[in-house]
Order: C-alpha cells, then sequence, then structure tokens
C-alpha cells in the first residue's frame, strides 16, 4: 500500500520559486550595477548578498513543504517512510518493522483546523517514542476516508482494533 501526502496550496507551492526568480533577478542587478559602474563595488555586493539571501529563503521554504509518502511492505512487514527533501532527487527514508510501531492516530491540527494521521514507534523498549506525520491537511469532508485508513493501518500493525465508531 502506498500513500501520499496531499500537496500543498498553490501559495505555499509558488513562494520557493518566487524567492529563487527574485535571486536571479537580483544577481542580475549586481552584473549590471558591476559592469556599468566598475570602480563602485557597494550596489554590486549589496545586490549579490540579497540574491544570496533569496536563494537561502527559497530552499528553506521548499524544504519546509514537508512533502511525505509512506509504503506498506506486507511481505517483510515493514513502513517506509520517505520525507522528499529540498534538493532535486533526495529523499529522506526510514524503515520501520510492524512490530515496533506502538500507535497510530487521528490528530486534529488547531492551527489549520485540518486533520493529520501520525504513527509511533520505539526500536528499544528503553528509547523514547518517535514520531512521523504519515499524512497531513486532511479536510474535513475526508475526516471518515481518514479513519478507516486509520483502523487498517492499526489491524496492519496488530495494534488493538478500535470500535467501528471509534477513532
Amino acid at each position: 500500500m502506498v500513500g501520499e501526502s496531499r500537496p500543498p496550496s498553490w501559495p505555499r507551492r509558488l513562494l520557493p520559486e518566487l524567492c529563487l526568480l527574485l535571486a536571479a533577478l537580483c544577481a542580475l542587478g549586481s552584473l549590471g550595477t558591476l559592469l556599468s559602474a566598475p570602480s563602485h563595488l557597494g550596489a554590486p555586493i549589496a545586490w549579490g548578498l540579497l540574491a544570496g539571501a533569496c536563494v537561502g529563503l527559497g530552499l528553506r521554504l521548499e524544504g519546509r513543504l514537508a512533502r511525505r509518502r509512506f509504503v506498506l511492505h506486507f511481505r517483510s512487514e515493514t513502513l517506509r517512510l520517505e520525507h522528499l527533501t529540498w534538493a532535486p532527487g533526495t529523499t529522506r527514508t526510514q524503515v520501520i518493522p510492524f512490530d515496533d510501531v506502538t500507535s497510530v492516530e487521528v490528530v486534529h491540527r488547531p492551527a489549520s483546523g485540518r486533520r493529520a494521521l501520525l504513527v509511533a514507534w520505539r526500536v528499544t523498549p528503553e528509547q523514547p517514542s518517535r514520531q512521523a506525520a504519515l499524512v497531513e491537511h486532511i479536510l474535513e469532508s475526508e475526516e471518515e476516508t481518514l479513519r478507516r485508513v486509520s483502523r487498517m493501518l492499526r489491524n496492519a500493525f496488530g495494534l488493538k482494533a478500535s470500535a467501528p465508531g471509534g477513532p
């Protein structure tokens, strides 16, 4: 079974690209002022620093989009979590055995008013429990589907099943 996070809203997707476009314009401004007045270095340096700041902001915003996906491997009984990072083609992957999963929860995010599906696991009993969001930004209209997926995941991980009317 494969699941992917919902794509972020279009303003959140466009903001990193706009920052990189602004960085390119600042770099052109730096080059233009350097070529027009080579003896005055203050303005080209300022434009260059602004371009660098825009690139850094764009990469940081891209990384905060938190695109993720998860894959359940029933044959090997593992959950693979993939978190797409800001660099193209790179992902951060974690493989978690079903036996290490301790809970699957549907939580309400007060800031956005939406729901998320969280999974918690513990590698060894001595270590604290770790937690990751499988899916974020679930609309209220999709809550019933989210609860069904949550129950299915609990059963797959061998956790105590909830009643059909419960979480």
